[in-house]
């Protein structure tokens, strides 16, 4: 079995519990404004250009993002940081793009971590056919679930597709007991809005008791110059990070649902 993976990171500690290597697959079905993973939207391998300085000169190289793995070779690199794993509480994680793409290798990479004893974890929209979404759910030991834009709209237009299936996965996943973290971006101008707001806090309410946590995550522009090299259009361009302690009162006032609320992560 083979997929197309455009980063291994290792010692993560932001993508689940513990110390963690995350494998970032390639393809996504959403194209976020804010997406600072720009390269992994294309499912197939892609030319990227890369400014390296020597010497005082800059030179650009050239170099494709997204390379084939067998699940084997996969595991076999996973494999090499066990200890970090096992003495932390850690594991492996899976995001994207979005994993649920390419849910056969998906599948057997889950299966071979959970034979070798390694936590498992999948960072996902949640935008797939539940069919394989419950599939990923039988075998995987955590899922972070990105909830993005309320609104259907405004979900819309910011990453191109309807959030029905979402959130209609996030009930299917509660109602089997999956452990969840849920992960939800805070864009200035486009989900900080008083009525988006209200509408995270009614859906924490109902949900409370099967949630582990919610995490708020700021925005930041860490992905400028991926679209710089890339040549994909930044829509968010000239728009300034957030800093933590911009986010401490919608702490507090998601608190009151009774979910635990952490920025980052």
């Amino acid at each position: 079995m083979k997929g197309i993976i455009f980063e291994i990171r290792r010692f993560t500690v932001h993508d689940g519990p513990g110390i963690r290597t995350t494998v970032f697959m390639k393809g996504c079905p959403l194209s976020c404004w804010w997406c600072h993973n720009p390269e992994g939207q294309n499912p197939q391998p892609e030319p990227w250009t890369r400014l390296e300085k020597l010497k005082g000169r800059v030179f650009e190289k050239q170099m494709v993002i997204g390379q084939e793995w067998t699940t084997t070779d996969l595991m076999t690199e996973l494999l090499k940081d066990r200890v970090f794993y096992e003495e932390s509480d850690g594991g492996v994680t899976f995001s994207g793009g979005e994993p649920l793409m390419q849910p056969a290798f998906l599948k057997e990479m889950l299966a071979l971590c959970r034979q070798h004893g390694i936590h498992t974890a999948v960072d996902t929209s949640g935008f797939a056919p539940r069919e394989i979404l419950m599939e990923i759910a039988a075998i995987s030991d955590l899922f972070l679930y990105d909830l993005k834009v309320f609104d259907e709209a405004l979900h819309v237009k910011y990453t191109g597709v309807s959030n029905r299936i979402i959130f209609e996965n996030l009930h299917l996943l509660l109602d089997a007991g999956k452990p969840v973290w849920l992960r939800h971006p805070v864009i200035p101008g486009i989900n900080d809005s008083e009525d988006e707001k209200e509408k995270l806090k009614h859906l924490l309410s109902q949900i409370a008791g099967p949630i582990a946590a919610l995490h708020l995550l700021p925005y930041h522009s860490i992905a400028r110059n991926k679209y710089r090299k890339s040549g994909k259009t930044n829509r968010l361009e000239s728009l300034n990070d957030l800093a933590e302690s911009d986010l401490y009162p919608m702490v507090k006032e998601l608190e009151e649902t009774g979910v635990k609320v952490v920025i980052g992560g």
